[in-house]
């Protein structure tokens, strides 16, 4: 009985403590386990799952490959993606600079993935982050969202979806530059 008190007051303290968190009543804080975003500078609108089992955001990408431009490693690949806002297919070859590569161990073995820094609008901010590419293809969502880039965001409510129907960035939005892990 003890018990079952004790962990009904721990639970109200939670309850509490989460009500006056600043992120927690910020309403344009809060962002629903799937969300529209905008990757720029395409202005592809597609549908983002935001994940917390996964620390890297993750982006559909097609033909991928490293190559060395300058001394540098870069990766070019193809998105291949529905634009929700006009209906139409973007398909594009892009390059980037490779941020890092990202070692995955799964019951399936090892996976290796280019990770590179891209621009993405979500609600009203456009934020830089690491994304590592593969071919999502049979996934529902083309653009998923792990907790580096939730923790940018703000807290995650897992009972919804949509909060932030369509993102409102423009030219003159500013962009949270990427933080490094060093």
């Amino acid at each position: 009985m003890k018990s079952l008190a004790l962990t009904a007051f721990w639970v109200a303290i939670s309850a509490a403590q989460a009500k006056e968190s600043p992120q927690a009543s910020d309403a344009d804080r809060v962002f629903g386990w799937v969300e529209n975003a905008v990757l720029e500078p395409w202005g592809i609108q597609v549908k983002a799952k935001l994940d917390s089992g996964a620390l890297t955001s993750s982006l559909d990408a097609r033909d991928i490959e490293t190559f060395e431009r300058e001394g540098e490693e870069w990766v070019r690949f193809r998105l291949k993606l529905e634009n929700l806002s006009s209906g139409d297919v973007f398909s594009d070859v892009i390059e980037r600079p490779l941020y890092r590569d990202l070692r995955l161990r799964g019951a399936g073995g090892v996976d290796e993935r280019p990770v590179v820094l891209i621009d993405v609008c979500i609600g009203d901010t456009i934020y830089e982050e690491q994304f590592s590419l593969r071919d999502r293809g049979d996934m529902n969502y083309p653009l998923l969202l792990g907790r580096r880039t939730i923790s940018h965001l703000g807290v995650l409510d897992v009972r919804e979806t949509f909060l932030h129907e369509t993102p409102e960035c423009n030219d003159d939005t500013p962009v949270v530059p990427h933080e490094s892990d060093d």
